[in-house]
């Protein structure tokens, strides 16, 4: 059971405090996609909510948010919110994006959440992805996210930034949303290099250990072990910054892998930016 309030102190602190000034389009990022569901459902609460916006309140907006059923706040994907006619099985279509902009047309007295995101067999939230939420269905909602209606608010999760078309990324307010599940996070290869200081030092050791392992696997024990410190150290804001953009970093690496890039460049990219951060 996610407990927002303690497992994600930090982001239900942000947008508790600045709920007026909340941007448009936010985009959660992470492997745990159900967190980032529950996160988004909470917001539009908090948006919602006729009372002080308290986490216990039982006002009816609050009680149709968490039973999923308020008329305002609504989850797209390749299975929910879809037109009669539409009977496409595999991804978020154009004619949903053009339902939706013909629904924000019509005014609201709620704050409007349109949650993106894909689903599973079993109906739980996934990441979209280029596969699942196509460049075609995003770009024609493109110019309703630079100017959406007042009172409207979009999210979209996903594991990867980089799952993402930039045109939707470079729109959104972005968060890393840490995984809170007991999951194997595996970073014994590097976890011996990471605290070395001098970027020459760290770029050699990488450099070595992609000779004898995927660059994939060795990027994503990185991000593994920077998660895991910065679980262990939430509270500490200068810190977790720091990590968090070393975590960044390493998704910058990860797509320019993805992009058939020169491995020496990316390693040495990654070092100097590290390198930046300390």
């Amino acid at each position: 059971m996610i407990d927002l309030y303690k497992d994600y102190k930090f982001l239900t602190d942000y947008f508790t405090k600045g709920i007026k000034h909340i941007a448009p389009c936010i985009l959660f990022w992470g492997n745990d996609i159900e967190a980032q569901y529950e996160l988004a459902l909470e917001i539009a609460r908090i948006l919602n909510c006729k009372n002080s916006a308290d986490k216990n309140c039982n006002c009816l907006n609050c009680n149709w948010i968490r039973n999923n059923s308020h008329p305002a706040v609504l989850t797209y994907s390749k299975v929910d919110n879809k037109p009669s006619d539409d009977d496409s099985k595999t991804m978020f279509s154009i004619s949903q994006a053009r339902m939706i902009k013909n629904n924000l047309a019509i005014t609201s007295e709620y704050h409007r959440v349109l949650i993106f995101c894909d689903k599973n067999s079993d109906g739980k939230p996934e990441g979209l992805n280029y596969t699942n939420f196509s460049t075609d269905a995003a770009n024609a909602l493109l110019k309703t996210f630079e100017e959406p209606p007042v009172n409207t608010t979009f999210f979209f999760l996903t594991k990867d930034i980089s799952d993402m078309i930039s045109t939707v990324v470079s729109r959104s307010q972005c968060f890393f949303v840490p995984s809170k599940k007991d999951e194997p996070k595996n970073f014994e290869l590097v976890e011996q290099i990471m605290d070395k200081n001098d970027p020459f030092e760290f770029y050699n050791n990488v450099l070595n250990l992609i000779k004898e392992y995927d660059p994939l696997i060795v990027l994503t024990q990185m991000q593994n072990y920077l998660v895991n410190l910065l679980k262990s150290n939430i509270q500490n804001n200068l810190l977790k910054n720091n990590l968090i953009g070393k975590i960044n970093s390493v998704e910058k690496a990860k797509k320019e892998l993805k992009l058939n890039m020169n491995i020496q460049t990316i390693i040495e990219n990654l070092a100097f930016d590290f390198n930046k951060l300390i």
